[in-house]
């Protein structure tokens, strides 16, 4: 996702296909992405833990 180096460390992305919302402040346990770690620094191969959608399929989340 070419668009991710564009966001702000802190942003919240959330699933265009279920609504799961990915917030670097918590990471990912279910991948095992540690808190703090930024939309754009999770691997490429990262899916969604909850509907298995690709990066591709999140946007940026409303405060």
């Amino acid at each position: 996702m070419s668009d991710a180096i564009h966001l702000e460390p802190t942003q919240r992305m959330e699933c265009g296909v279920c609504w799961h919302v990915y917030d670097p402040a918590e990471g990912d346990p279910v991948w095992q992405i540690e808190p703090g770690t930024p939309f754009a620094e999770l691997p490429e191969d990262w899916r969604c833990p909850h509907c298995d959608a690709p990066r591709e399929k999140f946007m940026k989340a409303e405060p």
